[in-house]
């Protein structure tokens, strides 16, 4: 079975992203799950930072300017992380890799490498640890539009940046 393809449609244009459900079916399948669920229809970007990353997920990014934007965890809790030996996927341009907040914290947030973030690997050095799930097919001029739209102090685009819809095609 071929991996599926989410479309993602925001307010600064369109991007598909391949989701690696055979390479990561913890991490992939509950994607498919929340996006199938409507979930992450109508939330924004909440974390932006430039030459590094765009963080989307958070349930109360639904008001741009909430103050718990980024704290909110997914209706069906935390997921295990997922490090397997045989699928070392590394956190490369374009790839969408789950947020957490320390082992077995991910849930719903995850982020788009916009630059190479191999520091970031479960495989590598240090403290991050953040498993890559997918990875942009098309549209990385547009993560590239929303990784460039200005921020304020704390990393939030100062015009917001919705999620209109994301489908499985």
């Amino acid at each position: 079975m071929a991996n599926p393809t989410a479309n993602f449609e925001t307010t600064l244009g369109s991007f598909e992203a391949e989701i690696f459900v055979e390479q990561m079916p913890i991490t992939g399948e509950n994607f498919v799950r929340l996006v199938n669920e409507g979930f992450y229809n109508g939330l924004h970007f909440h974390r932006v930072i430039a030459n590094f990353m765009n963080q989307f997920g958070c349930p109360h990014s639904k008001d741009p300017s909430s103050p718990r934007a980024g704290t909110g965890d997914s209706p069906h809790g935390a997921i295990k992380d997922e490090h397997p030996a045989e699928h070392k996927l590394s956190n490369v341009t374009g790839s969408l890799s789950m947020a957490n907040a320390g082992p077995n914290s991910g849930s719903c947030q995850f982020f788009i490498n916009t630059v190479d973030n191999a520091n970031l690997d479960y495989f590598s050095p240090g403290a991050s640890k953040h498993p890559v799930f997918g990875k942009i097919t098309s549209g990385m001029d547009v993560v590239k539009a929303i990784n460039t739209t200005p921020t304020d102090g704390r990393d939030r685009p100062t015009t917001p940046v919705q999620m209109k819809s994301i489908t499985m095609v």
